[in-house]
């Protein structure tokens, strides 16, 4: 690979399907889901440590094979590592532009896989507004994490794992950024067992995707910080907000205390997530009663941390809004 991160030669895209595994939830998180049966699916346990890379690899490999020589993409930090490591299987280089308070050890991933990381504007969005500039003015395509229909496609298989490795289930819990894992996941669900309950999971500190979703259009939101950057989005994607029509039945927004004391209570129990996974858990606390019976599933969706947020979450969860 030279000193810009283009790969020397092309390789193919390998096989790297294959069911991620559904775990019995530790006995302390099930009551505090207040349930007796809680399970997990374990979307962290790639090499990634997240969920994404079943989305990045069909649509970076749908770029290569247009004959692109780099893909530009905006993230936080596990859609841009998603989008590195595809690049990598693809002969492709990736340019990720991230906004600056990017998690340090999400960053360090993106080195790591070879990206040429470049930090701008204020947040996700207006970074992402700079990225979509930069990627026309160089003629080079823009995937834009939530607007690639390959990403749903994908998605799905996430879905029919679960009905396939939970035959029983009632309840499943997915968290929801800008929206296409919900979108994928709980269309798939829907399709082929109508009857399991749906919940997407936003911040409240910043709920535009729960906002547009109950309006059925996409809604502008106030700017807003959360703890949980997998969350942190502030536009929504049209083409997230038409699939989470019937893809979710319900959304449901957690504080950032709630989201805290989820992640320390995970972390405890010894499944190491990050916020945006420990919403689900934070979720189905404060769901009531509409929750709270039979099989429920949690979509455990990434365990890329910030120790220094854990710590603070273990030692100050006042700290946190309410």
């Amino acid at each position: 690979m030279d000193h810009q991160g283009t790969p020397d030669r092309k390789v193919r895209i390998p096989d790297v399907s294959g069911h991620t595994p559904l775990e019995r939830a530790p006995a302390a998180l099930a009551r505090l889901g207040r349930r007796d049966d809680l399970w997990l699916k374990r979307e962290d346990v790639h090499e990634l440590g997240v969920f994404k890379w079943r989305g990045t690899l069909p649509v970076v490999g749908r770029y290569a094979e247009a004959g692109a020589r780099a893909v530009v993409t905006c993230s936080t930090g596990n859609h841009g590592a998603a989008v590195a490591w595809a690049c990598r299987r693809s002969g492709v280089a990736a340019i990720v532009f991230v906004p600056p308070a990017a998690v340090q050890r999400k960053l360090a991933r993106l080195d790591e896989l070879g990206a040429d990381v470049r930090v701008a504007g204020s947040d996700l969005d207006s970074a992402k507004d700079v990225a979509a500039a930069f990627a026309r003015s160089e003629g080079l395509p823009f995937f834009e994490d939530g607007a690639e229909p390959l990403q749903y496609e994908a998605y799905a298989a996430i879905g029919h794992e679960i009905l396939e490795q939970a035959p029983g289930v009632s309840l499943v819990v997915i968290p929801v950024g800008n929206g296409a894992l919900a979108g994928g996941t709980g269309a798939a669900i829907g399709e082929r067992a109508p009857a399991v309950m749906r919940v997407g999971v936003v911040a409240r500190a910043m709920p535009v995707m729960a906002d547009s979703y109950e309006a059925g259009r996409p809604v502008t939101a106030p700017p807003g910080q959360t703890i949980a950057d997998g969350l942190a989005v502030r536009v929504a994607i049209p083409l997230a907000v038409e699939r989470l029509r019937t893809a979710v039945d319900v959304m449901l927004r957690v504080s950032e205390r709630e989201i805290a004391e989820a992640l320390v209570a995970c972390h405890d129990a010894g499944v190491q997530v990050e916020p945006s996974a420990a919403a689900t858990l934070a979720a189905l606390r404060q769901g009531g009663e509409r929750l709270d019976e039979g099989t429920a599933v949690l979509v455990i969706s990434g365990r890329n941390l910030d120790p220094a947020l854990l710590e603070r979450a273990r030692a100050r969860p006042w700290s946190f809004p309410d």
